[in-house]
């Protein structure tokens, strides 16, 4: 088909505007076509008595053919990308200046919020998916069991957008704004259909039910290493004010020698910092697995 052609029905425009945003970002992908299609449905449904072929011709000259909304999505992504983002860091020259200037860099403080803040979203990602794959199993021999798990499919598609402005104002990481169209002009029977062969409503599910395990990990391995960091960095301080030990067994408490308090200070800090660059890179990998599962593919 000719990229060129106007469009003669809603699903060409789309191809049309697919293909022209090809190698954009799939988030941005599933805003644009979910926005074009809103405004092709409503149009065609103000007009019933205009033919579709007819009133996309019009619709092309007023709204836009599907090349020009594309350059519009990438130049206003641009734009709004830019006015989003927070300030970058000042560029460090020394390794040194790198290592420290962890701190300046607000993601670093979203990652590390988001992570701690983990484990209570993944147990309830988890409790949500697997009480509801539960029940619906329970139910699948009554007459409600299929109004029952519909409800709850359309649930997970709804909680991974939400996930999914989370993950965006955290992280960092560019997440769909909206979720994917469904024609209401379809038969409910399609649409169903349309819901659970979309292979996000099942990716979904899967990172719902990872969430827990992952969500354990995170706070853990983030709340010991933030509590031996500071630990170490008071520990000088307490044992020098209120003679607190660092360390005590039954009635057994072990001291550091006043010699060995900057050193003690010193591994506090540096392993403060060590676990800020931790947690960004595992906040970028994060946002990775959400955009992986959560996010419909262009091609879908």
């Amino acid at each position: 088909m000719n990229a060129n052609a106007t469009p003669r029905s809603i699903a060409e425009y789309l191809d049309q505007l697919r293909a022209a945003l090809k190698g954009a970002d799939p988030a941005m992908i599933q805003d644009a076509l979910y926005d074009a299609e809103e405004h092709l449905r409503s149009e065609l449904a103000e007009n019933p008595q205009t033919g579709e072929a007819e009133l996309l011709e019009k619709i092309c000259g007023s709204y836009g053919a599907p090349e020009e909304v594309a350059e519009i999505y990438r130049n206003q992504e641009k734009v709004v990308t830019r006015a989003l983002r927070p300030p970058p860091p000042r560029p460090r020259s020394t390794a040194w200046g790198r290592f420290f200037g962890v701190a300046a860099d607000p993601h670093t403080w979203g990652a590390l919020f988001y992570l701690v803040l983990s484990l209570a979203t993944g147990i309830f990602y988890f409790t949500w998916a697997m009480v509801g794959l539960s029940m619906s199993a329970g139910f699948a021999v009554l007459i409600i069991g299929a109004p029952f798990f519909l409800l709850f499919m359309a649930s997970v598609r709804g909680l991974s957008l939400l996930e999914g402005r989370i993950v965006e104002t955290m992280l960092g990481v560019r997440m769909p704004r909206r979720p994917p169209y469904t024609e209401r002009e379809r038969p409910l029977l399609q649409r169903i259909g349309a819901m659970l062969t979309d292979p996000r409503t099942w990716s979904t599910l899967v990172y719902m039910l990872l969430m827990l395990p992952l969500g354990i990990f995170y706070f853990m391995l983030v709340t010991v290493w933030l509590a031996v960091s500071l630990a170490l960095i008071a520990a000088p301080f307490a044992q020098m004010i209120w003679h607190l030990p660092l360390v005590q067994t039954d009635n057994i408490m072990y001291y550091v020698p006043s010699w060995a308090w900057p050193v003690e200070w010193a591994l506090g800090i540096f392993g403060l910092f060590v676990l800020l660059h931790l947690v960004r890179k595992l906040g970028r990998m994060h946002g990775g697995i959400a955009k992986h599962l959560l996010v419909k593919m262009a091609s879908a």
